[in-house]
């Protein structure tokens, strides 16, 4: 059969009048997603761009959105790593590291198949006719950035490195020694569980047996992966409720700070 009967699937699509045979709310998902995004993009901009109300000095709490606090109009006892950065209204206390997270969240392998159906659609859902023409697939910029993903997730561990050394230093109590509050809780469940997001990664999976032609010859690395393998299975979980632990966090210091409320201690 030559090309002139039959046209090659690669250079077209299927010629289906109808958006979609499907008739569940197919659209619900995806109308879900946008909102929620949509609404933390908002709510973390403001946040990473207040530059008040981002520390509670009596049990050192620091919110992840000022985490590492490299500004020089950073508090000291808020700055652990140094303060270097110039102290403009137009950089965040945590510029060099948001950057990073901005950019290992965005070439995620799950918050690609997020966005691309929420925003671009592309496509909405499956078995929807999306309104793109053609599909180039990630090989022209700036899409073929997505490539980076394996990069940041080397950024993505050191910054969770970071991020636990704050949810120890959270341990503090209001007379010195060990202490346990609500916020100190807050923290520790949100550390856990971006620890759960960044080595449920499909890169750190590839970096535990990726390479490995033969598992039998290393028990510690099969071992290793497949337990991240497991996570990997929840990776979409564990990348939309991070969302939503940061959130909290960062609104409960930020409470906290403001005067809001005081901080229900367990113990001092």
């Amino acid at each position: 059969m030559t090309e002139t009967t039959l046209q090659r699937p690669d250079r077209t699509r299927a010629q289906i009048s109808e958006k979609t045979l499907r008739t569940d709310r197919w659209w619900t998902s995806p109308a879900l997603l946008a909102t929620f995004l949509t609404l933390w993009v908002i709510y973390a901009t403001v946040r990473a761009f207040m530059q008040n109300w981002y520390y509670v000095p009596q049990y050192h709490y620091l919110t992840p959105f000022s985490s590492p606090c490299l500004s020089k109009g950073c508090l000291p006892e808020a700055s652990h790593f140094g303060r270097f950065l110039p102290d403009w209204p137009i950089l965040p206390y945590a510029t060099i590291t948001l950057v990073f997270l901005l950019g290992f969240r965005l070439t995620c392998y799950y918050y690609r198949k997020t966005y691309y159906r929420a925003f671009w659609q592309s496509p909405t859902a499956c078995a929807v006719r999306e309104p793109h023409a053609k599909y180039t697939g990630e090989r022209r910029f700036p899409l073929i950035l997505q490539n980076l993903h394996r990069y940041f997730f080397w950024a993505a561990v050191l910054i969770s490195l970071i991020n636990t050394f704050d949810a120890v230093i959270a341990f503090h109590g209001k007379n010195g020694g060990v202490g346990v509050g609500l916020g100190t809780l807050i923290i520790l469940v949100n550390v856990v569980l971006l620890w759960a997001y960044t080595l449920s990664c499909h890169s750190c999976r590839h970096v535990m047996g990726g390479k490995l032609k033969h598992f039998s010859k290393h028990p510690v690395r099969y071992w290793f992966w497949q337990q991240v393998t497991k996570l990997n299975t929840r990776h979409g979980f564990f990348g939309l409720v991070t969302l939503a632990t940061l959130a909290i966090t960062d609104l409960y210091i930020m409470l906290v700070s403001a005067g809001v409320f005081a901080d229900p201690r367990i113990f001092n």
